[in-house]
């Protein structure tokens, strides 16, 4: 009799939790768009956490979390063609186009925290100009993902280059980690600066000496 006692007390914990939501089976019901739901992972997260996912102020919040990250992450299912469109223009020019300052905001894909700065963006045509608001565009493509600065950095240029066939990109960020930031060694100033030069860009100094003194030359 103590053995079925004890046996009918664990068969029951897994139903009690899954009332919860905090079952793999509640974690696999489908989101609007027929994508599996974050939502009930968010609401197991928070049980984790020690806290009451029912109280007034978290009631709603795996729903919140969970559109908020499906914007954080529309990067995810795009193309370059598909944020170009007929943005590419024919024109007889090879002087440097150049855009600084593009906001960006992205997710570091280690402790999925955002780090955030600016991206400086230049290219020298080969008669193919890409309308100015289709780089800021590839840069919130490859900025929407889970992330390394490092390889942002790169897919931005790579973009550009697959977009137009410039004569060369240069691309540099400057950014903070709040990785560095709100918890490990916690450095406050701190700011990660990553490059990638392709073509002429990266072959001849003085056309990278311009574009760097235009991308920095008011940072303090």
């Amino acid at each position: 009799m103590k053995r079925n006692s004890r046996n009918n007390h664990v068969s029951r914990a897994p139903r009690a939790e899954a009332r919860k939501g905090a079952t793999p089976s509640g974690a696999r019901r489908a989101s609007a768009n027929g994508q599996m739901s974050i939502a009930p992972h968010v609401r197991a997260f928070l049980i984790a956490l020690g806290e009451d996912p029912d109280r007034n102020g978290l009631a709603r919040t795996p729903e919140r979390v969970e559109r908020a990250f499906r914007f954080f992450t529309s990067g995810y299912g795009k193309t370059v063609a598909d944020v170009v469109g007929h943005g590419v223009f024919e024109q007889e020019t090879d002087e440097m186009v150049m855009i600084r300052d593009i906001e960006l905001y992205s997710l570091c894909e280690h402790h999925l925290v955002p780090f955030y700065g600016k991206a400086h963006i230049a290219y020298l045509p080969d008669r193919k100009l890409l309308g100015l608001s289709k780089l800021a565009r590839i840069v919130d493509l490859f900025a929407r993902r889970l992330q390394v600065q490092e390889r942002l950095t790169t897919q931005i240029a790579r973009a550009i280059e697959e977009a137009v066939n410039p004569v060369g990109v240069a691309v540099v960020i400057e950014a903070a980690h709040l990785c560095m930031m709100m918890r490990g060694v916690e450095k406050q100033n701190a700011l990660t600066v990553t490059s990638c030069m392709l073509g002429r860009f990266r072959t001849d100094e003085k056309t990278r000496s311009e574009f760097l003194q235009l991308a920095i030359r008011d940072r303090r």
